[in-house]
């Protein structure tokens, strides 16, 4: 069994050798515990401090991709490196790299293919109030849309079988962190949490560079999530809104009309036709938008299975290890 960690860098020549001092080289479980840096277009020695540090592989883009590419980037390298679980962490130092079993247990007894760390967000000092706060309700979303019970979503820190790496898409640019967890129980992958402990801040965080900002991308990421996963039940809900309202509005113009009336609320008409063809053309929207899901899902399976097939064919068999 080969644990693989990686570490998504974006000049972090300062902060990584504090984090791979305490990266583990030994892990219950595993024969083999190598480390994967993915430099994503540093400017700074990123990639030399890495290799100093004894990093075994490091994988470079010429241009700085963000976080999500650069994380997908990491799973795709790891997987053709032979590794049978991965954990991802920051180069930040945020997590407490001792708690790294914790991580990998579930998976190494067949109990997880997802596993992440929960903080405990109450007592991070670093935070502010609004930005627990958005944590939570993220968290919150993330669990009703994916069907899971993961309190910490926007957590970086997690392991993940070789399967569930081979199936995770991400099409948000922002982060991975929501979006995985979705996909983890939209495609039933098991996927679970376990507490993890975190170190004092050695840099501000640099997807949070300001709270208004943070809000914004959160709100849109939110967005984007049900507009993409849960495609017919976004449209619907607006079209069925929408033509509701124009009912209400036309049978409100009806009334005045039967009345003798309905000379005087002639907007009122108007308003009830534009609601009643919007709100009509949403509701079809939403059937085409679920087909468009169907065959998305049918894409991202035989992505898997040619994620599969290259991953035997580029990574050396030994015997009796299996695909």
């Amino acid at each position: 069994m080969k644990l693989i960690i990686q570490i998504p860098c974006f000049n972090e020549a300062e902060t990584l050798p504090v984090t791979l001092k305490d990266l583990p080289r030994e892990v219950p479980g595993f024969d083999e515990v190598e480390w994967l840096v993915i430099n994503d277009g540093s400017t700074d020695a990123t990639a030399e401090v890495a290799r100093r540090c004894g990093v075994d592989h490091v994988v470079s883009f010429t241009k700085n991709q963000g976080l999500a590419r650069t994380f997908l980037a990491g799973l795709d390298a790891a997987i053709i490196l032979g590794a049978d679980v991965i954990v991802n962490t920051d180069a930040d130092n945020q997590y407490v790299a001792a708690d790294i079993p914790l991580l990998t247990a579930p998976i190494v007894a067949g109990k997880a293919d997802i596993v992440v760390g929960e903080r405990p967000i109450g007592q991070i000092e670093s935070f502010s109030w609004m930005k627990k706060m958005l944590q939570r309700f993220g968290s919150a979303v993330v669990r009703t849309v994916s069907k899971t019970s993961i309190e910490d979503a926007p957590s970086g820190f997690r392991a993940m079988s070789r399967e569930a790496a081979r199936r995770i898409n991400v099409f948000n640019e922002y982060t991975y962190t929501l979006e995985t967890i979705i996909q983890a129980g939209q495609k039933n992958l098991a996927i679970t949490s376990v507490p993890v402990r975190v170190n004092d801040e050695l840099r501000p965080s640099r997807l949070v560079k300001s709270i208004p900002s943070y809000i914004r991308k959160s709100v849109v990421t939110i967005i984007r999530i049900f507009v993409v996963y849960k495609a017919f039940r976004f449209f619907m809900s607006v079209g069925v809104a929408l033509f509701s309202i124009g009912l209400v509005v036309g049978l409100r113009f009806l009334w005045f009309y039967l009345s003798g009336d309905g000379s005087g609320h002639v907007q009122s008409l108007i308003l009830a036709s534009i609601l009643l063809g919007v709100g009509f053309q949403t509701m079809l929207t939403a059937f085409l938008a679920d087909l468009l899901a169907v065959n998305r899902r049918l894409m991202e399976d035989v992505q898997y299975r040619v994620k599969r097939l290259e991953s035997r064919r580029l990574r050396p068999q030994h015997p009796g290890q299996g695909g």
